[in-house]
């Protein structure tokens, strides 16, 4: 799920920017700094919005004259959330299940959290699920799913997901 959320990070600059265009810089650092990276208590900075406030700078002693500024900033944040429903893109297929992703995060869908008439096979080149309908899991194929649980690391996000739901499997 995406949200706007108000955070803080703080910026070393070097010397050589303290001049008119400080204010410049240090927005496009901040840009350069937290854009695309994860954090696991507020998820995944996809793009930063507006800056709010900009500390005054104080000299890091010892630090060949650079400065460090404590920024405050509005960014659009990508968190998964369990029971959350969302479009994915299968990157890989075994026969324990499949891998998929939307945006940056990885979802890992279990053959045991797949519908019961979907079966693995190993003879096809690429691996695919395939029901009796025709419908097959593919690399590339777009799907439905249902986050049941979400695994946060220092800077990565996992999940798991399901398509033993109404509504929930793959579509074009």
């Amino acid at each position: 799920m995406f949200f706007y959320n108000a955070l803080k990070h703080t910026i070393q600059l070097h010397p050589s920017f303290f001049g008119p265009n400080i204010v410049q810089h240090l927005e496009l650092q901040l840009k350069q700094e937290v854009e695309g990276t994860c954090n696991g208590e507020t998820g995944y900075i996809v793009k930063v919005m507006k800056v709010i406030d900009i500390g005054d700078g104080l000299i890091i002693p010892g630090g060949e004259g650079r400065a460090e500024f404590n920024m405050e900033y509005h960014a659009i944040v990508l968190k998964p959330f369990k029971g959350e429903v969302v479009d994915v893109i299968v990157t890989n297929v075994n026969k324990m299940g499949f891998f998929a992703s939307y945006a940056p995060v990885e979802v890992f869908v279990s053959v045991h959290l797949l519908p019961v008439d979907y079966k693995f096979q190993p003879d096809s080149n690429p691996a695919e699920f395939v029901s009796p309908n025709g419908t097959t899991l593919v690399k590339g194929k777009k799907c439905r799913i249902r986050i049941v649980g979400t695994r946060v690391e220092a800077n990565e996000i996992f999940a798991i997901g399901t398509m033993k739901e109404d509504y929930l499997g793959p579509f074009d």
